[in-house]
């Protein structure tokens, strides 16, 4: 473990002489990817480095054990008393942070919201999710852009794409797709009956082209007409977006946004996702099958967490024991750090049990 901890620091070091390259400063796009591994190494060098520190303090303490001072051995007895638990502890921290991270964790996100089964409260509800995640982005100092939207009837959305960048992003948010349930009595109620509705969120990491060697040669891009709902706009503009992947004959398309610009960087997002489910042979081709197996269909019983607003409660079904239930009220706020910190030892330690094993 030492070896692979020393091999760590060595390569957080090397980084840290690169990021301090004026020629790498002037490549924005490496410079920001390196400067995400640096932070992503960061936390366990620090561990590393606390843990090395207390090891010296502990070898300092049992070499005054052998001191002539009564009252020297004395406090070095108290001491290593201190000591030696909290190097059981951090030997633990240290397994964990070593355990082998999913190498999409720091990659930047397409976030969707759709409404599911429940009408006009499920637009409603999709709404409410926006503004509770909204809240958690901003408390992670992560940038939102807005990429198509669908408003709800009534309030809310009927689908919202977003892209969300910053650090860790899709490490923190790949626990949030599936189902999300509510338990309320809805605006639209009027003999005050709860009411269960459900919207889905498929949180997609945002693969770029040279991370499964897409060639730009390789690509055919076509603009049309889009069709459906819009207004004159759909029908003068030619917005939306198909582009083919020449080699396999994947084919991607967006029409959901007003502007080419943006039909076409949601659409090359698509494709490089289909490619690479393609390639890892784990998923479906397709974005919208991916999506399916993320959220499932939108029906109630598919629900991943509970929203239950009569016993202001979350649960997340995922979890087992008191880990499951949350308080509604700080949760809907953006407080979604202790969901996300359980989810996230839940998955360790099933990979720590599948590493000893």
């Amino acid at each position: 473990m030492l070896d692979k901890l020393k091999a760590i620091e060595d390569k957080y070091l090397h980084i840290e002489e690169q990021l301090a390259d004026p020629q790498l400063i002037a490549d924005m796009d490496k410079w920001s990817k390196l400067n995400k591994e640096y932070k992503s190494l960061g936390e366990i060098v620090e561990a590393y480095r606390q843990y090395k520190n207390l090891v010296s303090n502990i070898e300092t303490a049992r070499a005054m054990l052998g001191e002539s001072d009564p009252e020297m051995r004395q406090m070095a007895q108290e001491e290593l008393g201190s000591l030696l638990p909290q190097e059981e502890k951090m030997e633990e921290q240290l397994r964990f942070l070593l355990i082998p991270k999913d190498p999409e964790d720091s990659k930047d996100v397409i976030f969707e919201i759709r409404a599911g089964t429940g009408g006009d409260e499920a637009a409603i509800f999709a709404g409410d999710l926006l503004r509770m995640y909204n809240k958690y982005f901003e408390q992670q100092g992560w940038k939102t852009e807005v990429l198509s939207e669908n408003e709800g009837t009534v309030g809310g959305y009927k689908e919202i794409i977003l892209e969300i960048s910053g650090d860790n992003v899709y490490g923190k948010l790949k626990f949030e797709s599936g189902a999300h349930r509510v338990q309320r009595i809805p605006k639209t109620e009027s003999q005050g009956r709860v009411h269960t509705s459900a919207a889905t969120v498929a949180v997609i990491p945002k693969l770029e082209p040279e991370d499964i060697n897409i060639r730009r040669e390789d690509l055919k891009i076509d603009v049309y007409r889009a069709s459906g709902a819009g207004g004159q706009h759909v029908n003068r503009t030619e917005s939306a977006v198909r582009i083919t992947h020449l080699p396999t004959g994947i084919v991607s398309e967006c029409q959901e946004g007003r502007s080419q610009i943006k039909n076409r960087e949601i659409a090359m997002t698509r494709l490089v996702q289909r490619i690479h489910d393609a390639q890892r042979a784990e998923q479906a081709s397709s974005l919208a099958a991916q999506r399916k197996s993320l959220v499932g269909s939108g029906d109630r019983s598919e629900k991943i967490r509970t929203y239950n607003s009569p016993q202001t409660r979350v649960t997340d079904h995922r979890l087992e024991g008191d880990a499951k239930n949350y308080n509604l009220d700080k949760v809907v706020e953006g407080d979604l750090n202790e969901i996300i910190d359980s989810l996230l030892l839940y998955e360790n330690a099933e990979k720590l049990k599948a590493a000893v094993e």
